[in-house]
């Protein structure tokens, strides 16, 4: 069933405020939107396909994705695959959207009962406040409401000690704790963008060339078995994060993921004008997404 305008609406409000704050923290989005400008790669931003947008949640009781994904249901994407991240202990799935103009979604959570009992008793001394679905007491066709939602912490401040504590079993735990359902990155693009900047190795070279560290994890581009989905990232920006009783830490923020989806092997004979989204290599791929995440690990952010 097609979604209501009205939907569509309020869904391209919602995304609007996650990338205006986003784009606020983490300095790194203007900057690669700026050099793209300067070097002609794009007149202006609003050319930049987002591929998709990713979210990380906690797998306790009323929060995880059983409940963060109902605010994007509500809007008309699709949940997709599942993957599993055994070593980091993590399940997440993709989620499409209602029209080809919206980005794809890639929603993860930690599984919690998996960890030692202390980082479980850590996580739950803040998650257990949270009593009840929060997404089911809101208005989901309240955009201002959904943004605010968005951007609110749904549990009280770690303390530095807790989130060094998290930090040595799970980074991403650590994240989550403190960073809570901030917009993790928001990924261009390249295969859309111009000649010889339109593959991600020409991206990579363009954005190294212009200072930007990148993720290194399992290689600077990571690469499906199939060849066809291609990926890299910058390393998290560091931000000055304030914990309960005043600390001040330097922490990993959010990153931009930049992405290249080849044309599918029975599209090749296709001119460039005919090709659209559903032509390319569609979903996500764990090895290349377990690598990805670690754009937020000190391994990356301390080098």
């Amino acid at each position: 069933m097609p979604t209501s305008p009205n939907k569509l609406q309020n869904l391209n409000a919602v995304l609007g405020g996650l990338m205006r704050r986003y784009s606020e923290r983490v300095p790194d989005v203007q900057k690669v939107i700026d050099s793209m400008s300067k070097e002609g790669i794009i007149q202006s931003a609003d050319e930049i396909e987002n591929d998709h947008i990713a979210f990380r949640t906690m797998g306790v009781p009323n929060l995880g994705l059983a409940s963060f994904e109902k605010i994007f249901l509500h809007y008309g994407y699709e949940r997709r695959d599942e993957y599993n991240f055994t070593e980091k202990k993590l399940t997440a799935y993709w989620y499409a959207p209602p029209e080809p103009k919206f980005p794809r979604i890639f929603a993860s959570e930690l599984r919690v009962d998996e960890l030692s009992a202390n980082a479980q008793e850590i996580i739950h001394r803040y998650t257990d406040t949270v009593t009840s679905d929060p997404v089911d007491a809101l208005d989901l066709d309240d955009v201002e409401a959904v943004d605010r939602f968005l951007h609110q912490p749904l549990w009280t401040t770690p303390t530095l000690g807790d989130y060094q504590t998290l930090l040595t079993e799970s980074e991403y735990a650590a994240w989550v704790i403190y960073n809570r359902y901030y917009l993790n990155h928001f990924t261009i693009s390249v295969h859309n963008l111009k000649p010889g900047y339109n593959t991600i190795d020409e991206f990579v070279a363009f954005l190294e060339s212009q200072g930007f560290r990148l993720n290194s994890a399992g290689g600077t581009i990571k690469v499906s078995p199939d060849g066809n989905l291609r990926q890299a990232s910058t390393v998290a920006q560091m931000i000055d994060a304030e914990f309960a009783g005043g600390d001040v830490f330097r922490i990993a923020g959010s990153y931009v993921e930049f992405a290249e989806r080849r044309v599918l092997p029975q599209f090749l004979h296709l001119s460039a004008d005919q090709i659209s989204r559903e032509h390319r290599r569609e979903g996500f791929e764990t090895g290349n997404a377990d690598k990805i995440f670690e754009s937020t690990f000190t391994t990356q952010t301390g080098k």
